[in-house]
């Protein structure tokens, strides 16, 4: 059984090329993917390439009362936060200033459209019955049933029963609907929004998304029926200013006018019943790519109670006729999808539309993470320099820089031919990190800050460390008498035992460091971490492989007194030779007096 083992043993130790050729390969796949995306040096943090400052102000909604405080300012924090830093590596800053103030500090080579746009929005999400649609254009067709505004399908996952299709058969009346002058196209709406309001029985104007009994708009019904269809009727969608004064102070028990835009990308305006179901009970949000369509879409997926909500609305919509048989899913008062229903759904739901991967992404991650319980408004943008962080920058590489050659000039000193494999090792572990961070940078937002440099700086501290364990290991069997081949083999179960352990526990504490700070601390640990990994790696591909080849060469084999591994130099004791007893020969020391 001996045998085959050392022919293991000795099949391994002579394929360490394969080792090296491995990580080699590795590197320059992983460089070559660096020059082919574009981005040849790292992204770098505010603090060190400048960027924005947008300051938001606070506000309350209407009919809110002292919502303006310490603990929803706080809540908004953490909600913008999360959505402009993701993984808490793009070194993007929130932070509160004075009572009703936020400041979001966005480093440069971020795109600062959608992060404002992020920022800003509340995320106030509804689903909402469709009671009446029409054209948005300022003299639009008369229609009293939908033109194509199905921008989307509602899919349920759990039951696999909706047909989910956009309303064809409306489109083709609304194509057929004769041409009218626009007082008969006025009049024509006005009509539909009256027929949508009676009409509408599937979502009970006693219950809203709250849960709470919804008051009606006004004391006169028929006012506030001739007030709704003067507001639709009057309504432009292609007026911003238009479309943010509709839908400034409606509430979700409200029966709402809002706009829309359909999947070819035209305005269209509906009147909306009161809110069912709102964004709290969505569980999460993932944007993917629908299989049989190939475009992207926004999947959600809905709470115990959010799903018996959304049940229980799409089986009343399910019965009605066209345009009744839609809800409208609207975010922050637009209409981001108005999808037709066939049959009850719960579980979860689909939103899809005009996305793209990246819109498809920012509606997920608003949903995923909340609703901002204020709204803000957008008080001043200004451009942040780096001149103070380039000249810490300038400082910190300086004192790299010392501490490295300080290393080196350590390292030749006292292990002298060893030192070669050890900056090897270090150049490596440098590359790899260099490019590392160079593509985090365009696939999950990382950025270089200045407590990311202190990281990859302390990092070489901890990459020197296991080559000294590794070395000091090798010494040790040489000492014993052993030649450099089996003392290399010998000492690398015990070296690497150590320096995964040592590796292990800087790793747990960078974890623990990422997962309790916020800010630029989470830099500092995210690189600590990263290096750590990168450690493991060069050690175990690298340095051991190559000490292994080196060890077969003369210059190392028999022990140069520049290889730093001269027994004579170590204190090597002999050899261990044993003789043999002569048969009947006395065991122990000799009395050479008696003799």
């Amino acid at each position: 059984m001996a045998a085959p083992k050392k022919g293991r043993s000795h099949g391994a130790q002579s394929r360490p090329g394969r080792t090296l050729a491995f990580i080699l390969i590795a590197m320059v796949a992983l460089t070559g993917g660096m020059f082919l995306s574009g981005h040849t040096t790292p992204r770098l943090g505010i603090d060190l390439a400048g960027g924005t400052s947008i300051t938001l102000k606070a506000k309350s909604e209407p009919g809110q009362k002292n919502a303006v405080n310490q603990t929803n300012m706080n809540t908004a924090v953490s909600i913008i936060e999360r959505r402009v830093n993701g993984l808490g590596v793009t070194e993007s800053e929130v932070q509160t200033q004075g009572s009703d103030n936020i400041i979001v500090n966005i480093p440069k080579g971020t795109n600062e459209a959608q992060a404002r746009e992020q920022v800003g929005t509340t995320a106030q999400l509804y689903f909402r019955p469709v009671l009446t649609v029409a054209a948005g254009a300022p003299t639009p067709e008369p229609s009293a049933s939908p033109s194509g505004s199905g921008k989307g399908k509602a899919t349920d996952k759990a039951t696999d029963k909706a047909t989910d299709k956009a309303t064809d058969g409306s489109k083709d009346k609304a194509s057929s609907t004769p041409t009218a002058s626009p007082t008969s196209s006025a009049t024509s709406q006005g009509r539909a929004v009256t027929d949508g309001l009676k009409a509408d029985s599937s979502p009970s104007p006693s219950a809203s998304a709250s849960g709470k009994p919804t008051p009606s708009a006004s004391p006169t019904p028929d006012a506030a029926t001739a007030a709704l269809q003067k507001k639709f009727t009057d309504l432009d969608c292609t007026d911003k200013a238009a479309r943010s004064q509709v839908t400034s102070g409606v509430r979700p028990e409200d029966t709402a006018v809002a706009c829309g835009k359909n999947s070819s990308g035209q305005w269209e305006k509906y009147v909306l019943g009161p809110a069912e179901v709102n964004g709290k009970d969505v569980d999460k949000a993932q944007a993917t790519i629908n299989q049989q369509t190939g475009a992207w879409v926004v999947n959600m997926d809905f709470t115990g109670g959010g799903s018996k909500k959304f049940a229980k609305i799409t089986s009343k919509l399910s019965q009605q006729q066209p345009p009744m048989n839609q809800f409208a899913i609207v975010l922050d008062g637009d209409v981001v999808s108005a999808p037709s229903v066939s049959s009850t759904l719960s579980g979860s739901a689909e939103i899809s539309g005009s996305f793209d991967q990246q819109s498809a992404q920012d509606l997920a991650n608003v949903l995923s993470y909340g609703a901002l319980p204020l709204s803000f408004q957008e008080q001043s943008v200004t451009t942040v320099t780096a001149a103070l962080g380039g000249e810490q920058l300038h400082a910190g590489l300086i004192a790299g820089a010392i501490g490295l050659l300080l290393v080196v000039i350590y390292l030749v000193v006292y292990y002298r031919g060893l030192s070669l494999i050890a900056l090897a090792s270090l150049m490596v572990s440098a590359i790899l990190t260099y490019v590392i961070m160079t593509l985090l940078g365009p696939a999950i937002g990382f950025a270089l800050n200045l407590p990311a440099v202190c990281g990859a700086i302390v990092a070489i501290g901890i990459t020197a460390d296991s080559f000294i364990v590794f070395f000091e290991r090798i010494r040790d069997e040489i000492r014993e008498g052993r030649s450099l081949r089996p003392s290399v083999e010998r000492a690398w179960p015990r070296a690497r035992r150590t320096i995964l352990v040592s590796d292990f526990v800087s790793f747990l504490a960078a974890a623990v460091l990422f997962v309790v700070t916020v800010g630029k601390v989470q830099g500092f640990a995210f690189t600590l971490g990263l290096t750590t990994v990168l450690d493991v790696v060069v050690v175990f591909l690298f340095t051991k492989p190559l000490m292994t080849l080196l060890a077969r060469k003369k210059f190392f084999a028999n022990g140069h007194p520049w290889s730093g591994l001269d027994p004579k130099r170590l204190g090597a004791k002999p050899p261990l030779r044993r003789t043999r007893r002569a048969p009947g020969s006395p065991v122990g020391p000799v009395d050479t007096k008696e003799a």
